[in-house]
């Protein structure tokens, strides 16, 4: 049997193309099993739990990519191992990744690298992207329903009170 296994880290973004690949690579859609607002250097993710656990012996686990299994080299292993433990199968996009192969193992320590690298970049550019919003005045989260002018108007007020 195949599981799927889809993840994005927003609750903005969405899970369709995912979906789409992993019914492509023949799982069924009730196999499927999601991960929405939820990083890949999250370990704790409930998506991630019932999709293992929903893998037996033969069975083969499959993702897009690994960057949606795993942020980390360490945790991408440690994901592939526990899977090897039970003797499930992992499909990255269709590849198998066979733990035996000396070249199978490079490829997958690669993509494993290339995935933390990203998470790095993006750990590295959120505080940059902050101070710019911040400097024009644009952070702070979700943008006030009252003006500026309608919110010292309502300050007054509670104050005179």
């Amino acid at each position: 049997m195949k599981i799927g296994y889809a993840r994005v880290s927003t609750n903005d973004q969405d899970l369709t193309a995912q979906r789409n690949a992993l019914r492509a690579l023949g799982v069924e859609e009730k196999q499927i099993f999601v991960d929405q607002g939820l990083t890949g250097a999250n370990r704790v993710r409930p998506g991630l739990r019932e999709a293992m656990a929903a893998c037996r012996a033969g069975d083969t686990l499959v993702v897009t990519k690994l960057d949606r299994l795993a942020r980390s080299l360490s945790d991408a292993r440690d994901i592939a191992d526990g899977l090897t433990a039970k003797g499930v199968v992992l499909s990255l996009g269709g590849s198998i990744h066979d733990p035996t192969d000396p070249v199978g193992r490079l490829l997958f320590n690669v993509l494993g690298i290339v995935a933390e690298f990203e998470a790095d970049l993006i750990r590295m550019r959120t505080p940059e992207g902050m101070a710019v919003a911040k400097a024009k005045g644009r952070l702070g989260g979700k943008q006030p329903k009252l003006s500026r002018t309608q919110r010292k108007t309502s300050s007054n007020a509670a104050r005179c009170r």
